[in-house]
């Protein structure tokens, strides 16, 4: 509902101030649920008391078309950042905690990795021959089973393997040990399979003691994966952040007279 204040019309022995001066007052109560109410209103007072609704009204249009624009960027701004601050808590909950080996203990398999390779380990009936076995490794996918029965797993990796690199072996004929070479041997897997259980790699824990096995290059890679783990886990600036600003701190200091912002 509007509430307009009263108005008086000048008397008629006193000339009315031009319009530009006139001295309008309008006051509503905005209804939240029928909101166009006040619009309505607002219209309304303007073709009583103005000419204004009488020429082209085209730029009023455009501020009104610009102001709920505004609002509607801003609510879907808002939104999306619901959404996403949903889906990384969504995401966070689901991921699950390594094993001891910086893999997953599954029902009827487990897996474990280092930065070089993932091993599968599938316990087989004793008494298993290797001939029983079935493993296929293919560049993006891995299926092992014994012959006549279901897959025991079965899926697109996570990622890409060498293959003339990666075996099998069947230990006391219980156990089946897989061992695939990874093609990126810079990056923890997140999941044995794509679609799979993710673990949080941010709980990877490299064993220190095989570092000095690597080559210069790989241990390097290692020791500053490492240090950026320990510093997000601290809110710490990571090693590609520290050098940016060693970056800008002597582009400052060659340029005193630019502003920098």
């Amino acid at each position: 509902m509007a509430i307009l204040s009263d108005y008086e019309e000048p008397e008629q022995n006193q000339q009315a101030p031009a319009s530009p001066s006139s001295s309008l007052s309008f006051n509503v109560v905005l209804d939240p649920s029928n909101p166009l109410g006040l619009l309505e209103s607002a219209l309304n007072f303007l073709s009583q008391k103005s000419d204004v609704l009488k020429t082209d009204v085209s730029a009023l249009v455009k501020e009104f078309k610009k102001r709920i624009k505004a609002e509607e960027d801003s609510i879907k701004a808002e939104e999306k950042r619901r959404t996403e601050e949903k889906k990384r808590e969504e995401e966070k909950k689901r991921l699950r905690v390594p094993n001891k080996d910086n893999g997953l203990d599954m029902d009827n398999y487990s897996w474990a990795q280092t930065l070089q390779e993932v091993t599968i380990t599938v316990p087989v009936p004793p008494g298993t021959n290797s001939r029983d076995v079935v493993c296929e490794m293919k560049k993006k996918s891995a299926k092992v089973g014994l012959k006549g029965q279901p897959s025991i797993l079965e899926g697109e990796l996570f990622e890409t393997i060498k293959v003339d690199d990666s075996l099998w072996n069947l230990e006391d004929q219980k156990t089946l040990s897989v061992h695939l070479t990874k093609c990126d041997r810079m990056n923890w897997w997140k999941s044995l399979f794509k679609g799979g259980s993710e673990i949080d790699i941010q709980k990877t824990e490299p064993e220190p003691s095989k570092l000095s096995d690597l080559d210069p290059e790989t241990r390097s890679t290692v020791e500053k994966m490492m240090f950026d783990q320990r510093q997000k886990q601290l809110g710490l600036p990571t090693s590609k952040e520290i050098e940016n600003e060693g970056l800008m701190k002597q582009l400052m200091a060659q340029h005193p007279s630019k502003p920098w912002q």
